[in-house]
């Protein structure tokens, strides 16, 4: 499993130009899932993703607080793209993604379970359709988070 992580101010998603997941400061999570799934990896992602100390203190004091502590809003997206590789030719391929029905249920199974363990507002966008996404960077603060 790979996630990119982005702080946001804000964050929308649309799907044939209806917003279909918004959030405000808080996490987007591009979330692309790999033949070498485990749900042992599913739980160290959310728990990773969960705990990470990404935002300053009140004084503003360097990474501090996390998406819980902060009590964030998380916008979860679908991104097999994550797992396209460049290094031959002038087209991605896709070998190493996970064939589309298994990772939807495990997109599913992710939702699931980081909501159980969170309580926070979490939307997402529509697994497998085309989306325009919309965000405004905290930081700007990216990483990438692999299992």
């Amino acid at each position: 499993m790979k996630i990119v992580l982005q702080r946001v101010n804000s964050a929308k998603v649309e799907v044939e130009n209806k917003t279909v997941g918004q959030i405000q400061k808080g996490i987007i999570l591009f979330l692309g899932i790999s033949k070498s799934y485990t749900e042992e990896k599913l739980d160290w992602m959310i728990n990773k993703i969960l705990n990470l100390r990404i935002w300053p203190d009140k004084n503003n004091k360097g990474f501090q607080k996390s998406i819980l502590d902060i009590q964030g809003e998380i916008l979860v997206i679908s991104q097999f793209t994550l797992y396209g590789d460049c290094s031959k030719g002038t087209k991605p391929k896709f070998n190493d993604s996970y064939e589309y029905e298994k990772a939807e249920k495990v997109y599913e199974l992710f939702l699931k379970r980081i909501k159980e363990k969170s309580k926070l507002k979490i939307e997402t966008g529509t697994f497998g359709k085309l989306m325009n996404i919309n965000v405004e960077h905290n930081g700007p603060v990216t990483l990438i988070i692999e299992k």
